[in-house]
């Protein structure tokens, strides 16, 4: 589900409860509608499972304190801000996020800058400064690995020791799986799920269908001479597998669309650079300009380089009919609506 016109308005902006979701961004003072709030912290690139288990135990620490439950992150994500120049695949960017903790059922998003400010700030200074002095938290949730402060210094163990002395609760969550004898569930597991086109198993870890969002861009308008137009999304350094994908859209005005989408770079015609083209079943508007999230729900099949557009229209038949079959079929949880 995309933005509305109000830029600020972001789909899911309410949680499940019925209860306002609201967003601090950046530089912005924390509104009275979260003040002593509980915060689970974290830079939350790919909302997992694992990060689930910080939601779930931030929810009720807040519910037993009576306070509002948060999210603490940090935009840009701090690899982005320390190596600029190397190519990053983000699971979850910023406008995800919003969607998917509002739909968690948490009262808000805190979102703070990451800057050579905060990358110079201490562990103590962390805590005492932002924690506690600026934010007004009674309280976080951290997971098992959480680093922090100028060049990392800060563990879980020196958080909760400057959150003893800052009067501050604090809570550590341990690593979660999701079977017997599997690998934590990791950002770094579903990237390597993606990479190879493994979408089940991406969802799987998420606990929910991967999205993406993304402005509808003018493109060739090939896909309407094949009877396939297409919305055209550009991924930033995106590691998706090059491929055909059964989706679901999320519109400006609410409404979902089932679809089929192309990421690659087009071998038939052109081969340049990776393009999402997503076709929405039955769907005739005009959405250049807008904000669309599209959510995978499985692979088809990779990329292909066919004699011509009669033989690619064939195959796009097979792949839209065998998309609608895998749409139909599958149960995981969304949160495009």
């Amino acid at each position: 589900m995309a933005p509305a016109d109000d830029p600020s308005v972001r789909p899911g902006a309410a949680s499940p409860s019925g209860r306002p979701f609201t967003i601090c961004r950046e530089d912005e003072a924390v509104p009275a509608a979260l003040a002593g709030a509980i915060a689970a912290i974290g830079n939350f690139d790919g909302v997992h499972r694992g990060h689930g288990a910080l939601v779930e135990a931030v929810r009720e620490e807040a519910d037993r304190r009576g306070v509002p439950a948060v999210m603490l992150t940090f935009e840009p994500h701090p690899r982005a801000y320390f190596a600029p120049d190397l190519p990053m695949f983000r699971l979850t960017g910023s406008a995800a996020k919003e969607i998917v903790f509002a739909r968690l059922g948490l009262d808000g998003l805190i979102v703070r800058r990451f800057d050579a400010l905060m990358a110079g700030t201490t562990a103590a200074e962390f805590v005492h400064g932002l924690l506690v002095r600026d934010l007004g938290l009674t309280g976080v949730v951290i997971g098992h690995d959480f680093h922090f402060g100028r060049g990392r210094e800060g563990t879980p163990e020196v958080l909760a020791r400057l959150c003893a002395e800052a009067s501050l609760a604090c809570r550590i969550i341990p690593p979660v799986s999701i079977g017997e004898g599997e690998a934590p569930v990791s950002s770094s597991a579903i990237r390597e799920a993606l990479r190879q086109g493994d979408v089940v198993r991406a969802n799987r870890l998420l606990g929910y269908r991967w999205f993406v969002c993304g402005e509808v861009r003018h493109g060739d308008k090939r896909g309407r001479t094949l009877g396939y137009p297409t919305a055209n999304v550009a991924l930033p350094d995106c590691a998706l597998s090059h491929g055909i994908y059964a989706v679901r859209i999320g519109l400006p005005d609410g409404t979902v669309r089932d679809g089929v989408a192309s990421y690659g770079r087009r071998p038939t015609f052109d081969d340049g650079a990776p393009l999402l083209e997503v076709n929405l079943f039955g769907f005739s508007g005009d959405l250049y300009g807008r904000t669309i999230a599209v959510e995978f729900l499985g692979y088809i099949r990779g990329e292909e380089r066919f004699s011509g557009a009669e033989a690619l229209i064939a195959r796009m038949d097979v792949d839209a009919a065998e998309a609608r079959t895998l749409i139909a079929n599958d149960r995981v949880p969304s949160m495009i609506g």
